[in-house]
């Protein structure tokens, strides 16, 4: 299993800061990791995924001064450069991604075409 401390992805402070709260939560599995990545599905053709999990043989972890993640080598293709924040307000709540790499976007936010 690979180890970087170049990661692919970026996340604002906002993200840091709810992921954070989120490991920090009575129940947390702190064997797990949080998972960044993506799979095939949605109305434009792949759906982020943005979740906590075990490591897998495939996955690389990220170590960065800030956070630690862990993503499956292949999807750094799609992923490369992409932004992650949090969004905390009244009319939109919720981790928003901004990827470069993506040639459409669904009104949901979650689904994009390559």
């Amino acid at each position: 299993m690979e180890t970087t401390t170049s990661s692919p992805v970026t996340f604002t402070t906002s993200a840091i800061a709810e992921i954070n709260r989120l490991m920090k939560e009575e129940g947390f599995d702190q064997q797990k990791f949080l998972r960044v990545g993506v799979k095939g599905g949605g109305c434009s053709g792949m759906t982020y995924i943005l979740d906590f999990d075990l490591r897998k043989e495939q996955d690389i972890l990220f170590e960065t001064e800030d956070l630690n993640f862990i993503m499956d080598k292949t999807h750094g293709i799609y992923l490369t450069g992409m932004e992650i924040t949090w969004e905390g307000g009244l009319n939109s709540r919720g981790f928003t991604f901004n990827n470069p790499n993506a040639s459409s976007t669904c009104g949901c936010g979650t689904s994009f075409a390559v």
